[in-house]
C-alpha cells in the first residue's frame, strides 16, 4: 500500500496542508491516518511523521519561588486550584502507562518541581517502573542544596539548573528575588555528587545578558558543565519581542570573536542542542535554537502540564486533552491509550514560525496570566492594603469578637461559655499572621528555602537568684555537686546546638560559634547568663541563644537545689537582646551590645 516510511512522511505532509485550510480533520487525513496506524503500527507514542516519542516531560507544579522576566509577571501567575493539579498516585499512574509503551526518560519539571513537598516519593516512585531508564529534572536550584542528596537517593539520574546570569545584582533583577549564591552552590553540590553532565539552562535575552556569553563559556573551562543558550521564545504573558531574541548565529559569532577555536561536536540523536566545545576546557556548550532553526523533525518529547493536559508540542496552543479528566472518569487504560494515540496522531509537522508564535495563544507548562488588580486614578490598587491596614483589620475583627461575646455572656444565654472559648481560638487562627501557624490554625514549620544566606548573630541573657548563702559556696567553688557556672556553660553550649531537637518546628542548623558566659552577681545574689550564637545561614539563631540561656540557668537550678531553700531560688529575665543578619535587625535599647 505504502512502498516506503519516506512516502508516507510525505504524504502525511501534504495531508496536513490540506487540513490546514479547514476546520477539523478532513477525511482524506482521516482515512490516511487510518492506514497508517495498519502499516507503520499502533503504538500509541508514534506520530503521523514517523516520530517515536520515547522522552516525557511532566511538571509537577505551577508554582515557583522565583518570578523570571522572560517566564511570567512580577506579581505571580493565576493557579490552578489545588485540586486541580494531579496528585502523586496520578502522576504515577500517567507514567506507568506511558513507559509501558515504550518511554526510556522521564523528566520532571514545573514551575519549580522543588517546591512540591512530595517530590522525593515521587521520584522513588518512578525509578520502579520497569523500563525507565533514566530520571531528570528542571530546576532553578534555589532549594537544591539541602535537596539534592536525597534526590539522588531517591533515584535521580540527571539535572538541569537554570541560571541566565553569573552576575549576582543582575540574577536579582532578571529572577526579582535573591538567590543567586544558592544556585552556584547548587551547581558546585551537583558537581561533588558526580552528576555527570550538569546541565546549567540560559535564557539569552538581548540588553539583559548577551554580554554574559564569553562568561559562561568560561564557566565549563574547569567543570563538566554543559551550559545550554536557550532562544528566547514566545508564550502568551511574557511580552515576548523579535527584537529581544539573539539567534544561535549571532551568539555563536560573538563567542567565536573571543574563543575562534570554539567549534561544533557531535551530537546525541533527538539532541535539542546543537554542541559546541572550546578544546582544552572540561565541560561543553550547547545551542538550543527553537525560534531560528527548529528541532521538529526528530522531536521525541510529549509534556503533561501540572494540571493533567497532554501537550504534544510546547508551542501547541488548543491541541491539549486532559488525561486528569479522562482518569478520574474512570477511564479504563485502554481508553487512556486511544486517548492519547488520537492526540499524538494530530501533532503537526513543525511548528508555526517565531512569528506566527509570537501572535498565536499558547501557554508553556503553566498558565501565564497576571493577577488582574483594579487601578485606581493614582495607579495604585484599590486592593492592595498596607500591612498595618491588614493588622488593623484583624485587631477590629477580634474586637468585635470579643465584644459579641461578653454581650453573649452577660445575656445569660444558654451557650457553654467553653464553647465561646472555642469559637474564640477558631476565629483567632483564622486571622492569625504568625509563621508557625497555617491557614487552617495548625502548627506549620516555616519555609526558609527562599531565604538569602547570611552571617546571623544572635544574644541573649538571663539571670537567677541563688541567694546570699548559695552564691558564696559558687564564688568558693564549694558545692558538692563540682563547678557550678563551669558546667552550666558548657549545658548551655550544648543546648544552643540540640536547639532543634527541643524546640519543635525549629530549623536545625549548622552554627558557627556558641559562647555562654555567666557572673555572680553580689548585688542581687544570682548569677547573670549571657550568650551569643553565630551562624551562616538562612534563619536566625535567636532560639539557640534563647536555649543556651534557659539550660544553663535550669543547670544551675538543679546543682543548687539542695544547698538552701527551695523559695530562694528564681529563674527570671530570660529575652533576646540583640540580632542581626535578617530582614529586621533588632538590639534593646538597656543593651550595650557587650557581655
Amino acid at each position: 500500500m505504502f512502498r516506503s516510511i519516506n512516502f508516507v512522511r510525505q504524504f502525511a505532509g501534504v495531508c496536513f496542508s490540506e487540513a490546514s485550510t479547514v476546520a477539523g480533520i478532513s477525511p482524506r487525513v482521516r482515512e490516511f491516518r487510518e492506514k497508517l496506524s495498519e502499516n507503520v503500527g499502533k503504538n500509541m507514542l508514534n506520530d503521523s511523521f514517523g516520530r517515536h516519542h520515547n522522552y516525557l516531560r511532566i511538571s509537577l507544579t505551577e508554582r515557583c519561588n522565583l518570578r523570571c522576566r522572560y517566564c511570567m509577571p512580577a506579581e505571580g501567575v493565576k493557579l490552578t486550584p489545588r485540586d486541580g493539579i494531579l496528585t502523586t498516585d496520578e502522576i504515577i499512574q500517567i507514567a506507568d502507562l506511558f513507559v509501558k509503551e515504550g518511554v526510556e526518560k522521564i523528566r520532571l519539571t514545573g514551575g519549580e518541581p522543588t517546591v512540591r513537598k512530595d517530590l522525593v516519593d515521587i521520584i522513588a516512585q518512578l525509578k520502579q517502573l520497569d523500563g525507565l531508564k533514566s530520571i531528570a529534572i528542571t530546576t532553578n536550584g534555589l532549594t537544591l542544596i539541602r535537596q539534592l542528596p536525597s534526590l539522588q537517593r531517591a533515584g535521580l539520574d540527571s539535572l538541569n539548573i537554570s541560571l541566565d546570569t553569573l552576575k549576582e545584582k543582575r540574577f536579582e533583577q532578571f529572577t526579582r528575588r535573591r538567590g543567586w549564591a544558592r544556585v552556584i552552590a547548587a551547581i558546585d553540590l551537583a558537581v561533588q555528587l558526580e552528576f555527570n553532565p550538569v546541565k546549567v539552562n540560559c535564557v539569552v535575552m538581548r540588553g539583559f545578558n548577551d554580554d554574559e556569553l564569553v562568561d559562561f563559556v568560561n564557566f565549563t573551562k574547569d567543570k563538566p558543565i554543559d551550559v545550554r543558550f536557550i532562544e528566547y521564545m514566545p508564550f502568551s504573558g511574557n511580552e515576548w519581542k523579535e527584537n529581544k531574541m539573539v539567534s544561535y548565529d549571532e551568539m555563536v559569532t560573538i563567542i567565536r570573536k573571543k574563543h575562534p577555536e570554539f567549534q561544533k561536536i557531535s551530537d546525541k540523536p533527538n539532541d535539542t542542542s546543537k554542541a559546541f566545545k572550546v578544546p582544552g576546557f572540561q565541560g561543553q556548550v550547547g545551542f538550543i535554537t527553537s525560534m531560528s532553526q527548529n528541532f521538529c523533525s526528530s522531536c521525541n518529547r510529549l509534556r503533561i502540564t501540572a494540571d493533567g493536559n497532554l501537550k504534544v508540542c510546547l508551542f501547541e496552543g488548543k491541541g491539549e486533552v486532559s488525561l486528569r479528566d479522562a482518569i478520574r472518569s474512570g477511564a479504563s487504560e485502554d481508553d487512556l491509550k486511544k486517548l492519547i494515540s488520537d492526540t499524538v496522531l494530530k501533532k503537526k509537522k513543525q511548528h508555526a514560525g517565531m512569528i506566527n508564535l509570537s501572535h498565536m495563544e499558547n501557554r508553556p507548562m503553566i498558565l501565564i496570566a497576571p493577577v488582574r488588580r483594579i487601578q485606581c486614578n493614582n495607579k495604585k490598587s484599590k486592593n492592595k492594603k498596607t500591612k498595618s491596614q491588614r493588622k488593623l483589620k484583624i485587631e477590629r475583627q477580634n474586637n468585635l469578637y470579643i465584644n459579641n461575646l461578653t454581650k453573649k455572656m452577660h445575656n445569660n444565654k444558654t451557650i457553654k461559655l467553653e464553647r465561646h472559648f472555642q469559637e474564640f481560638r477558631i476565629a483567632s487562627r483564622k486571622y492569625s499572621t504568625l509563621s508557625h501557624v497555617d491557614e487552617t490554625g495548625k502548627a506549620s514549620m516555616v519555609d526558609v528555602g527562599s531565604k538569602e544566606i547570611t552571617k546571623r548573630v544572635a544574644k541573649a541573657r538571663g539571670f537567677i537568684c541563688v541567694g546570699k548563702t548559695i552564691g558564696k559556696l559558687i564564688a568558693e567553688n564549694s558545692m558538692k555537686k563540682g563547678d557550678v557556672l563551669g558546667i552550666a556553660q558548657l549545658a548551655g553550649i550544648m543546648a544552643a546546638k540540640k536547639t532543634s531537637d527541643l524546640i519543635p518546628l525549629c530549623h536545625p542548623l549548622s552554627l558557627n560559634y556558641v559562647n555562654v558566659s555567666l557572673k555572680l552577681n553580689d548585688n542581687l545574689e544570682g548569677v547573670d547568663i549571657f550568650s551569643e550564637v553565630r551562624c551562616t545561614g538562612q534563619t536566625g539563631v535567636e532560639m539557640e541563644a534563647l536555649t543556651a540561656v534557659s539550660v544553663a540557668a535550669l543547670t544551675i537550678y538543679d546543682m543548687c537545689k539542695a544547698a538552701g531553700p527551695p523559695d530562694t531560688m528564681k529563674i527570671s529575665g530570660v529575652q533576646l537582646v540583640s540580632k542581626s543578619g535578617g530582614k529586621r535587625d533588632f538590639m534593646r535599647e538597656d543593651f550595650s551590645g557587650e557581655s
